[in-house]
């Protein structure tokens, strides 16, 4: 079989990340997000224009109902970081996250007397039967500690250390003032207090595997460790118990897939994305380039910062950003065009403005469109 280039594996990622579900209510959004994984979420309003791109139409009171009804969830997952899932996807996501965030919390706590697991264990028991702020999470911990004898760390009250009080990946979040696509304070309950009947299976983190070739597939080992947490040796042993279908990619790079994965497709048009869409964090940043050129990647994503500016999708490739400008009845969009990408037609950009509108809330003129 001739071997993989980046446009095969753009064509086959498209046909998974972009699937064809029925409707746009509740259900609709529950199963898109199931289908699509789970969707990296510190900008709160991500899931909500990741929904407008890929179901026009899904409005904003949608989304929020299927948070509310926790059909999804949001919570600190894979790597750390905040990510939006299905439910029936959550406890894989909190079982990576316990093996590969370990270590960090192992060296950030040293604890001499107890282990990490029952630190979790103690923080899953306090956030049970009630939403506990950052503040109230961080306290504890605190108290834990020092009642079974170990050392407070210095700085837990700022940075990584104030992270601690609530980054486990056996709690899920919601915004205690404001909606589900602002950036209000956040509280933490225990996921299988709140959300019950949410067994991980015999096997939760090859079931982790198989989620992401599913969703973002054919992807290296490197591309399913960047994404899940996992370390390489780890991933390494899951492929070969997994044994997925093994292609030859650029660079002579292995790429595995699920199975009887569904064919390619490509995505005409113009397409609104969210910051940190799947379809650049599925994979190892070094290997983004089914859907963006480096030079390109360069600009929408700061290392310095970590900040990354939201993706316009021309044709199936990113070709550019846009952001909102203004407020109220002032408010534009503006999209920016890299160069050498195609430029949009006025036309094309109408339709993925409503449903970016529609998604988020929002009255939105026309866009302007420049040069980036």
């Amino acid at each position: 079989m001739a071997a993989y280039d980046w446009d095969d594996l753009r064509a086959l990622t498209l046909s998974r990340q972009f699937p064809e579900v029925p409707g746009v209510g509740r259900e609709a959004v529950v199963e898109t997000v199931r289908r699509i994984g789970p969707i990296q979420s510190q900008t709160a309003r991500s899931p909500y224009v990741a929904m407008g791109a890929r179901r026009p139409g899904v409005a904003h009171d949608t989304v929020s109902e299927a948070y509310e009804t926790w059909g999804i969830v949001r919570g600190s997952t894979i790597r750390g970081t905040v990510h939006t899932s299905s439910a029936e996807h959550h406890p894989l996501l909190d079982a990576a996250t316990r093996v590969g965030q370990r270590a960090l919390w192992a060296r950030h706590l040293p604890l001499q007397h107890t282990e990490v697991e029952e630190v979790w264990r103690a923080t899953e028991e306090f956030a049970a039967d009630a939403w506990r702020t950052p503040e109230e999470l961080l306290e504890h911990l605190g108290d834990w500690l020092v009642a079974r004898g170990e050392a407070v760390p210095a700085g837990i009250d700022r940075g990584l250390g104030r992270y601690l009080g609530f980054g486990h990946g056996g709690l899920v979040r919601r915004p205690l003032r404001g909606d589900w696509s602002g950036q209000g304070g956040a509280g933490y309950r225990t996921a299988s207090a709140l959300v019950p009947g949410r067994p991980a299976g015999d096997d939760p983190l090859l079931d982790v595997l198989w989620l992401h070739l599913s969703s973002y597939g054919p992807a290296t080992r490197r591309d399913v460790a960047w994404w899940s947490g996992l370390g390489l040796r780890q991933v390494d042993a899951l492929l070969e118990r997994l044994d997925p279908v093994w292609h030859e990619g650029p660079g002579g790079a292995a790429y595995a897939d699920v199975p009887g994965a569904p064919p390619p497709s490509e995505l005409p048009g113009v397409r609104l994305l969210p910051e940190f869409d799947a379809v650049l964090c599925g994979y190892d940043p070094k290997a983004r380039e089914r859907f963006v050129t480096p030079a390109d990647h360069a600009l929408l994503w700061s290392t310095s910062n970590g900040f990354m500016l939201a993706p316009l999708l021309v044709d199936g490739r990113v070709g550019g950003h846009w952001r909102i400008e203004g407020a109220g009845h002032d408010r534009t969009l503006a999209v920016s065009v890299f160069a050498g990408s195609r430029k949009p037609r006025k036309a094309e950009l109408e339709e993925p403005s409503v449903a970016l509108a529609t998604a988020l809330g929002l009255g939105l003129p026309y866009a302007s469109v420049n040069s980036a």
